[in-house]
């Protein structure tokens, strides 16, 4: 058995870069669908904010070792406001998450945070004042038009939980758009550090309100989504080390197929063909958008290149 895992690791280690980057990123994925079960079960009996208080704390336990190896040099910071923001905005995106991980169908809730990247594009132009040109626009504009297909208004009632993870998408844009400011300046020990340290203190002030002591079987189920948050953080780390996003991109969609496997499983619950018509425009809006900042982003490169090097090279 140790000589097949040596011989599966050496011929993984030869792969190509985006082979290694969509297999990491399908891992992260199966692991953020697993938590989204332990979240809907954990929510069962304790408050969906007192479960996004477990996760931090758990999450933070099984982060110790790595975050004592890197204590001296990640503290180092002279944007701690900014690291508290982006907190800020990760913490109200988890609340509205584990909400409607908690309340609505698994794969619609999946389908509808795919928006992502949608409102990154709008947060860029906004707040980073990045020039967004007509086709960016135009593929923002088709993926909202997917998530109306999804909640096909006028066909079916629409209720104030559909919006739970839209919401929850909006304030996880503005929380990579702090993470693109603090990449500017910030390690990535430090960002990650600052984000762990300050999310557990900040998602137990609100849970103090909701709190309830969970049963023993409720226990061992906020300890284990501690521990997959952390494995699928590990591999959508590696996943982005990897390879370009533009490249690994499209397997972050693994997400949907994955949580409706395991939401019928579980808890017996079906998609229908609209919530995948969907999830597709979105997919398909959102892909364009990253190919189009990866291909902006290298002529941006080509530029900055040829205006330093020397001429008659």
């Amino acid at each position: 058995m140790p000589k097949l895992i040596r011989s599966v690791k050496d011929r993984f280690g030869t792969c190509s870069g985006p082979v290694q980057g969509a297999f990491y990123m399908i891992v992260a994925c199966l692991g953020f669908s697993i938590m989204n079960i332990f979240v809907r079960l954990g929510a069962a009996e304790l408050h969906p904010i007192q479960v996004a208080f477990f996760r931090n704390l758990f999450a933070l336990i099984f982060m110790l070792p790595w975050l004592a190896s890197h204590w001296s040099t990640a503290l180092k910071t002279k944007r701690l406001g900014l690291h508290a923001t982006r907190a800020g905005f990760g913490l109200c995106a988890m609340l509205f998450w584990f909400t409607s991980v908690a309340m609505l169908p698994l794969a619609e809730a999946v389908a509808l945070n795919f928006t992502v990247p949608l409102f990154a594009t709008i947060g860029a132009a906004v707040i980073l004042r990045e020039r967004v040109r007509l086709r960016r626009w135009s593929a923002t504009l088709v993926g909202f038009i997917g998530v109306l297909i999804i909640l096909r208004p006028g066909f079916m009632e629409l209720t104030p939980l559909m919006s739970l993870p839209v919401i929850a998408a909006a304030f996880m844009a503005v929380s990579v758009i702090c993470v693109k400011r603090l990449s500017d300046t910030e390690t990535p020990a430090a960002v990650v550090l600052y984000m762990n340290l300050l999310l557990t203190p900040l998602s137990l002030l609100p849970a103090l309100f909701v709190w309830r002591w969970p049963s023993f079987e409720v226990w061992m189920l906020m300890v284990a989504l501690g521990f997959f948050a952390v494995v699928a953080h590990i591999f959508i780390t590696r996943a982005y080390a990897s390879a370009d996003a533009s490249a690994i991109l499209p397997f972050d969609y693994s997400r949907l197929p994955f949580i409706a496997v395991l939401a019928y499983f579980f808890f017996g619950q079906t998609s229908d063909v609209w919530t995948w018509v969907g999830a597709a425009v979105i997919a398909a809006s959102s892909l364009y958008i990253a190919r189009r900042e990866a291909r902006a982003s290298a002529e941006g490169r080509a530029k900055g290149a040829a205006t330093v090097s020397p001429r008659g090279r």
